[in-house]
């Protein structure tokens, strides 16, 4: 694993060109052998015709030519840095106390079963400074989902040590950046930020000049498999094997760390003290369809129209938390026996569960009437507010407010909350790893990837988890959910967790927890406070030091 100089990173097309209109300057001097750029480029001996002739102007302005044109030619392809390091040395203050840190910036290669490199993975590795027993401090390695997004989200908005510059409730501001995070869980835990294949700057390479098959990297399985092998090598690399170690994916991600759990176990002996799954995507849930699949969102329609202040008075004037119970309990013992009944249900009941929806969604009843009681969650986004200010809401969070080209329609133009997330989260990770983390390089960041067609078959993540939970007594899992997130929401992450372990053997192992926010619940600076906290607690509470790995009677 080699240290480069930072500037050995940056492969423009044009870099090497700039350069060479910078050595006018060495007319009547040439440049020096140590001045020469892309010196790999250009025969030693027109270096030593500048050293050793009496050369004029205008042979100089020939020579000058013929490298103009030769540097131009062989510059043309950005380079991608395969097994890098750049390091940095930091202080933050956390929780009101001051701590010295480094930071890791890389370029850590995936290699096939032949020891070729097939890809090279960027990632970025926090560690608190003199901590004397490595053994014992935990190592939380972030993954973000999509699939294809990159690891910007938690890193720059949650746990890590610098968070964007945003407002208290997540909105951006200008000027674009980063500042101190005081509740960062760096203070008990060091992080890793991985950036899987087509994210960030991780690229695929080419193996004897051919492209490698995709099918290794995009794919639910392949994507668990490849990680797990590179992380092996990164815990071995940085000697964290004594560690105890934590998971935290958000939206697929959760999907990818419920694999990863078993992978890491079963084809690593990696054994794990946790799983944090933020706003998790359950595709048993999301993509199944049904009875369950069409009725659970009700219970987010029902926050999402308290925080709007749309629903009838006697729940209004209660307490979001008050309110949420009574329609939890009506969704899983009312209305998903009535969808289960389709077109058998008797009118008469139907429109008197389309009456409730109405009363604990904010939608008019004949709306729900006309879905035949599955309201898709793009049409609720799109008709909640349409005769109270004409507003469409958010996906990802349903604080935001979008404007359409017209009130019609089934589903918004856009995303709200995505475009305002832009606004702040590309400007600031691109700053920060160029400027704050000196790592720089010309190949573009990318937020999102492209990483389709994604193969989603042979799912089973959900028992994967399971399965690790059972081999493994350390393994603890904790959900953290924002009430007002339409893509994944909150119900469906408490469904997801009570369908786990259909023993109940488990059960004690499993924590969930709600936020006043949305799928990335941390951009509300009250809720960046508390589940921060509550990931601190999580992680002290499972580190077992001294306790044994077995179960009791």
């Amino acid at each position: 694993m080699s240290e480069v100089q930072p500037e050995l990173l940056s492969a423009s097309p044009n870099y090497g060109l700039q350069k060479l209109f910078s050595y006018n300057k060495y007319i009547e001097y040439p440049p020096t052998k140590g001045e020469m750029l892309n010196e790999q480029f250009v025969d030693i001996n027109i270096k030593n015709y500048f050293r050793k002739s009496n050369f004029n102007a205008m042979k100089f302005n020939i020579f000058y030519l013929i490298l103009f044109v030769y540097c131009n030619l062989s510059a043309q392809q950005i380079k991608i840095p395969v097994d890098t390091t750049v390091t940095t040395q930091h202080q933050v203050t956390i929780n009101g106390k001051s701590l010295s840190y480094t930071a890791t910036t890389g370029m850590q290669p995936l290699w096939d079963q032949e020891g070729k490199p097939i890809a090279a993975i960027q990632y970025t590795y926090y560690t608190k400074n003199n901590v004397k027993d490595i053994d014992r401090r935990p190592l939380l390695i972030s993954f973000n989902g999509g699939p294809g997004s990159a690891s910007a989200w938690m890193h720059l908005a949650y746990t890590g040590p610098r968070i964007l510059n945003i407002d208290d409730e997540g909105y951006p501001v200008q000027p674009y950046g980063v500042k101190e995070n005081p509740f960062s869980v760096l203070d008990v835990t060091d992080i890793v930020y991985v950036n899987p294949v087509n994210t960030g700057y991780s690229r695929p390479l080419k193996i004897d000049g051919k492209d490698v098959d995709r099918k290794k990297f995009f794919g639910i399985n392949a994507d668990i498999s490849y990680l797990a092998d590179w992380l092996n090598t990164f815990v071995t690399r940085y000697n964290r094997w004594r560690s105890p170690k934590y998971l935290i994916g958000e939206s697929y991600g959760g999907t990818r760390v419920m694999g990863l759990a078993l992978a890491l176990q079963d084809q690593q002996w990696m054994y794990l003290n946790g799983v944090i799954m933020v706003s998790p995507a359950d595709y048993k849930v999301l993509r199944k369809g049904g009875p369950v699949s069409d009725a659970i969102n009700l219970p987010y329609f029902t926050a999402t129209a308290w925080h709007h202040k749309v629903l009838p008075k006697t729940l209004q004037d209660k307490d979001l938390l008050e309110i949420l119970p009574e329609v939890e309990d009506f969704t899983i013992n009312k209305l998903i026996p009535a969808i289960a009944k389709g077109g058998f249900l008797p009118i008469e009941e139907k429109k008197e569960i389309a009456k409730k929806m109405s009363y604990y969604s904010g939608l008019n009843q004949k709306d729900i009437e006309a879905h035949n009681l599955v309201v898709p969650t793009s049409f609720f986004w799109k008709a909640l507010l349409r005769d109270n200010g004409g507003y469409t809401i958010g996906r990802l969070d349903s604080r935001y407010l979008g404007i359409d080209k017209q009130l019609a329609g089934t589903k918004p133009d856009y995303n709200a909350e995505l475009t305002s997330w832009l606004h702040s989260f590309t400007p600031a990770i691109n700053y920060y790893l160029r400027e704050e983390l000196n790592f720089k390089t010309d190949l573009k960041y990318n937020l999102f990837g492209p990483v389709h067609p994604w193969d989603n078959s042979n799912d089973n993540t959900r028992e994967n988890l399971r399965q690790a939970m059972a081999q493994n007594p350390y393994l603890n899992v904790l959900f953290q959910t924002g009430y007002y997130d339409g893509a994944t929401t909150y119900f469906n992450s408490k469904y997801t967790m009570w369908q786990i372990d259909p023993s109940g053997q488990m059960k004690d192992r499993f924590t969930f927890k709600g936020y006043r926010s949305g799928h990335m619940m941390y951009l509300r600076k009250e809720d960046l406070k508390t589940a921060n906290d509550d990931i601190r607690s999580f992680i002290q509470k499972t580190s077992n030091h001294g306790k044994p790995a077995k179960y009791e009677k």
